[in-house]
């Protein structure tokens, strides 16, 4: 039997001792034999790999585990592939939040201006990474990504290669936490349609019944992020919209607020998560430290473990559970191409992931879905070729931006503040 490969990319990340700790809560159906964490800084690569290494052994892991500069090494042989770089680090995101903010714009790392500067740095490096899966993993082998903005590159890695390939968020894990936490049981069925950070529970039936609850529902449950400000809804607002959005539909729904909050805070996210990252990593140096430090919690990556282990191991064992991950449309949104990456509850083996139909939705949804589709295919085209129309054209489509004297001058700004990241655009 062939043995059994964990790859981590970005391992360097605060976020990684949150999935070592899934790896041991799963080290039965998930008995790898080996595991390499990979990290371009070698400093944070030793420290994040030697907290790692305390928890695999406290936890019972008996397997071999590496640590390496080298993605080409790292995936070597590898069965699974767990992405999840920051190109250009905190300092890049907090300049992607920063930048926008100057022309009355949202700054954020997934969504609008911000994640489109993110997926410019980061879209190239994962189509890298794609290829030397290809070249040196195993011959079946998964990439599950969690790097941000996932379901840009979702649309990139789904469409330009042949990889296996599922896109996370621990956002939906989140939301449906949130609704079994107000109905007090997990025994309920749902619907769930969007794109990442784009995306609404239409349908929650209680097990038993058949009354949708979502209406009822969607005032008070609605997976609050750390990431995210929360704004309460007007009541006339959710009975136009009547489904529990993901947190980050309020930068849509209430966008001036947002931008408000955004530039009255003292501080943007990225400076708080970087504040955090410093005092995290200041942990993770100490040596008797064997278990996730319970302040992780406070980066916003709730449950991020739960959704990147429960995915690989309903593919490993071929279990075909259903999971809300970023996938090939298919067929299943009627309204939406087949190739989209779309993200909806998918049934996940080893054969490949199977998009389950959307039966409710309405024009609002799909209406906005489209035309953040637009935005996401004109960003990959960008970010691939280096292309300065598309990426005009992108920031031009995105509901929260179409303003070209807002547009092209952000966007010649952000490029140049990125210019080391993107020699594609500078030729």
């Amino acid at each position: 039997m062939p043995k059994l490969k964990a790859a981590v990319i970005g391992a360097g990340s605060t976020y990684t001792p949150e999935l070592i700790e899934g790896f041991i809560a799963r080290k039965e159906s998930l008995p790898w034999d080996s595991v390499a964490l990979m990290d371009i800084d070698p400093v944070r690569l030793e420290t994040v790999g030697g907290l790692a290494k305390r928890q695999l052994k406290a936890g019972g892991y008996r397997g071999e585990l590496t640590l390496t500069r080298s993605a080409d090494e790292a995936v070597e042989g590898a069965s699974f592939v767990f992405a999840q770089i920051r190109v250009g680090k905190m300092a890049a995101r907090i300049r992607d939040e920063k930048i926008p903010l100057k022309y009355g714009l949202l700054g954020q790392e997934t969504t609008g201006a911000g994640g489109f500067m993110n997926a410019l740095r980061t879209v190239p490096v994962i189509m890298e990474l794609a290829e030397s899966i290809r070249r040196n993993a195993a011959p079946d082998a998964w990439l599950i990504n969690f790097s941000n903005p996932s379901g840009i590159i979702a649309e990139a890695v789904l469409n330009r290669t042949a990889l296996n390939m599922v896109g996370l968020c621990n956002c939906p894990v989140n939301m449906l936490r949130e609704v079994a936490d107000t109905l007090g049981t997990s025994d309920f069925t749902y619907e769930y349609v969007g794109l990442n950070h784009l995306s609404w529970i239409t349908s929650v039936v209680r097990g038993g019944d058949t009354e949708n609850l979502v209406g009822a529902l969607s005032g008070k449950a609605g997976a609050s992020m750390k990431n995210v400000p929360e704004i309460e809804y007007d009541k006339a607002l959710l009975r136009a919209v009547p489904y529990i959005p993901s947190s980050y539909l309020s930068y849509f729904y209430t966008r001036e607020q947002q931008v408000q909050k955004c530039l009255q805070a003292e501080k943007t996210r990225g400076e708080i998560c970087q504040e955090l990252d410093e005092k995290l990593m200041l942990q993770y140096a100490d040596t008797e430290l064997d278990v996730k430090p319970p302040e992780l919690s406070l980066r916003g990556g709730a449950l991020y473990s739960t959704a990147a282990v429960s995915a690989a191991d309903s593919i490993l064992n071929d279990k075909g559970e259903i999971h809300v991950v970023a996938a090939k449309n298919n067929g299943a949104v009627p309204f939406m191409d087949d190739s989209d990456a779309v993200e909806v509850r998918c049934a996940l083996g080893r054969n490949g992931v199977a998009p389950q139909p959307v039966r409710v939705y309405n024009e609002y949804i799909s209406g906005l879905m489209r035309a953040v589709k637009a935005f996401e295919k004109l960003t990959v085209r960008a970010a691939t070729e280096g292309d300065r129309s598309a990426a005009l054209a992108a920031l031009m489509a995105h509901p929260l931006i179409g303003d070209y004297d807002k547009a092209a001058p952000m966007l010649d700004e952000m490029l140049e503040a990125n210019r080391d990241f993107l020699p594609r655009f500078f030729v």
